[in-house]
């Protein structure tokens, strides 16, 4: 499947705030936002003219669809569940974000960012109630357990789990045991519980045009 394969950090800055796509180096100086805080490109530094109705919608659109690396065409696809779904159309979108299977390992503390997340799962590391998942859109549901499959609990990058993930906060609406390297979805998260600057009425706006 197509996936961008640019430098990360021009998304970042092209949004105009940190998505955290590259883990730890997201929390220093070398951070791409931090050291160039402005928009990549040839008139990046330049003077830019009223971004229009359509242009704010269209940012806050890319600015989800980067943050949880989504294209365009799945991205659409899940704006069109949300908009199934009894509630609130917004906040619908951004609890199927946040139940991606890729999503579930980063907030758990498993991975360091959501791309590393990402391919962890596609390499069967982690297993749902049981059973071996490589799916990273698999969209996880209440009481489904997430865990490092047990032949890859003896791996490195597994051992120092705790120390690499000690900036991840933890989620109310997920339950971690760092000890067996498994987590449990207590419920759905709430909007107040997604932490994303994103004005999620602003994609409505946008898809509904």
């Amino acid at each position: 499947m197509a996936r961008y394969t640019g430098p990360v950090c021009r998304q970042c800055r092209r949004e105009g705030l940190k998505l955290y796509l590259k883990g730890e180096r997201c929390y220093t100086e070398k951070c791409g936002v931090s050291r160039r805080g402005y928009a990549p490109g040839q008139h990046g530094k330049g003077r830019r003219s009223k971004t229009s109705e359509y242009g704010l919608q269209l940012r806050e659109k890319q600015k989800a669809r980067r943050t949880y690396g989504v294209l365009e065409a799945q991205f659409r696809n899940y704006f069109s569940e949300a908009d199934r779904r009894k509630g609130i159309t917004g906040e619908n979108l951004l609890q199927i974000l946040e139940s991606r299977l890729d999503n579930v390992v980063y907030r758990m503390g498993f991975a360091l960012s959501r791309p590393e997340a990402r391919q962890m799962v596609k390499h069967g590391h982690f297993s749902v109630n049981g059973r071996k998942t490589t799916i990273p859109s698999f969209l996880v549901r209440p009481d489904d357990v997430v865990a490092v499959r047990e032949n890859s609990r003896d791996k490195g990058r597994f051992k120092d789990l705790a120390e690499l993930t000690k900036n991840q906060g933890n989620m109310e609406w997920l339950e971690v045991n760092r000890e067996s390297l498994s987590g449990r979805v207590l419920r759905l998260p709430n909007r107040q519980e997604i932490d994303l600057p994103v004005a999620e009425h602003l994609i409505v706006e946008l898809y509904s045009r």
